[in-house]
């Protein structure tokens, strides 16, 4: 009886690599020619609108609540400080990209060919889920970092020495990286995504998420100011990623007007049979 040796590792990984590299091909010259049939017609959302707001509710904060903020930053309770640090790990970025740059690398490493169609589905909505949450978090991340130092507010652990409004344009110091806040940014981006999912429920999305944002006030790292501007930066960044995903047909599928539309085919748990 005659055994089949296996491959060795060296053209084991060759092969992988070549899957990877073909895949990855594969998945560009889906997004191009879907772009290229398909008409850059988003809906007509009132970006003005929402900008203008988003000014008005930073500019309030500033005006009301960060003063406050910084002559009590000291005043708060330690238990409760303890508390709000706990939960504030929440809103770095890395519990939401590491997870979907994982899966990315996953189904880049996978081979479609082999899977049967229920299979295929289901992979392929955890993949377009994977990319959206790395594309709004990673995008606004980036630019939210960008914003800080090049701006370079004092953040309130420094209010006696610098005051409420403190500028140090590119110091590139983390005493002076305040506005806009970086947790904040992630946690509009989360509330963003979970409002384009899940539409009907994004009251509790927004409790959640900005209960989450506030505590950077409250641990002392930011003002309330830098929380909403970080807050409302993710969102929208989350948003207009929604958009694009809706030209693209991955997930949601473009309206006439207001936000895209979760499509019924996305699923990310396979139905009973």
């Amino acid at each position: 009886m005659l055994v089949k040796s296996r491959p060795p590792i060296s053209g084991r990984l060759l092969g992988i690599g070549r899957r990877s590299v073909d895949n990855f091909v594969d998945t560009m010259r889906i997004a191009r020619r879907r772009f290229a049939v398909r008409p850059a017609r988003y809906p007509n959302t009132l970006w003005s609108v929402w900008a203008l707001v988003w000014v008005l509710l930073t500019a309030a904060a500033f005006v009301r609540l960060d003063t406050p903020a910084g002559m009590l930053r000291d005043q708060w309770s330690p238990r409760f400080v303890h508390f709000a640090d706990f939960f504030t790990q929440f809103g770095l970025g890395g519990w939401y990209l590491i997870p979907s740059a994982v899966l990315l690398v996953a189904a880049n490493l996978t081979d479609w060919h082999g899977l049967s169609r229920r299979s295929l589905m289901l992979i392929y909505n955890w993949t377009c889920l994977a990319l959206l949450v790395l594309s709004a978090v990673g995008l606004s991340g980036l630019t939210v970092n960008l914003l800080k130092y090049a701006i370079g507010r004092a953040r309130p652990l420094y209010f006696q020495d610098f005051g409420v409004l403190s500028l140090h344009p590119f110091a590139f110091d983390a005493r002076f990286a305040g506005f806009p806040s970086g947790h904040a940014t992630t946690m509009g981006a989360v509330f963003g995504v979970l409002l384009l999912l899940f539409p009907r429920r994004w009251y509790i999305a927004l409790a959640i998420t900005a209960c989450i944002a506030s505590t950077r006030v409250f641990v002392g790292a930011h003002y309330p100011s830098d929380t909403v501007a970080g807050f409302g930066l993710g969102c929208a960044f989350a948003l207009a990623c929604g958009l694009v995903f809706a030209r693209l047909g991955f997930i949601f599928r473009p309206t006439a007007s207001g936000l895209p539309v979760r499509k019924a085919s996305f699923r990310l748990i396979a139905p009973a049979k």
